[in-house]
């Protein structure tokens, strides 16, 4: 079922986000999967929903910076400058897994990527469901990311709790994603800010 993000439907939303439900989103860059990343069952879900190898971690989106705290174990300053520079905004980080993240979301790599999504309304969805989601992107594995709620239906027929119709898409790049557990970032996928905004940034601490 697809339905808009309205005052009145947040409230349901955010009672499927509870119930261990999967939900699909969009995000400030695509559109995601969302599901309670403290719950390892509604992740398992998702995973199976997308087809998702189990080696892969997942990243996180969060409401506020106060919830950086659930899932870093102590940022780096590389962290840190990053996040004051680039957020809110399409630059998700990645650090240290603070000890009450389930292995579902880090597959085991002891780290964990988390964004502050640029959109307000994005933030807004997030919060209402406590504060953090999964944000994989909602298509089959190793098909291009949904850019609209129709495209979300096309891939899932079945499985899906609820497809929140946030409009389409304006940006045709994925969120940057640069590991920052140390001091040195190292970028793992460039997307919509470029490695050089990220060393210049540096640069200038």
């Amino acid at each position: 079922m697809i339905i808009d993000q309205t005052t009145e439907s947040v409230s349901r939303i955010a009672s499927i986000i509870a119930r261990g439900g999967v939900i699909a989103f969009r995000t400030d860059t695509f559109y995601g999967l969302g599901a309670d990343p403290f719950n390892p069952e509604a992740v398992q879900k998702m995973k199976l929903i997308k087809g998702r190898e189990e080696h892969k971690p997942i990243l996180i989106v969060i409401s506020d910076e106060d919830q950086i705290a659930r899932f870093i174990a102590e940022p780096s300053r590389t962290f840190l400058l990053l996040a004051k520079k680039f957020w809110p905004g399409a630059l998700t980080l990645i650090g240290k897994a603070a000890p009450g993240v389930p292995e579902e979301i880090t597959a085991g790599t002891k780290t964990v990527g988390v964004r502050l999504p640029g959109d307000e309304s994005v933030r807004a969805l997030v919060r209402a469901c406590g504060g953090a989601l999964t944000a994989t992107s909602a298509n089959l594995s190793d098909q291009n990311p949904a850019k609209s709620a129709e495209e979300v239906d096309n891939f899932f027929k079945a499985g899906l709790d609820l497809i929140v119709d946030g409009g389409g898409a304006t940006i045709d790049q994925p969120s940057t994603v640069v590991e920052v557990c140390d001091e040195e970032p190292r970028l793992i996928r460039e997307g919509v800010i470029s490695w050089s905004q990220i060393q210049a940034a540096m640069a200038k601490a």
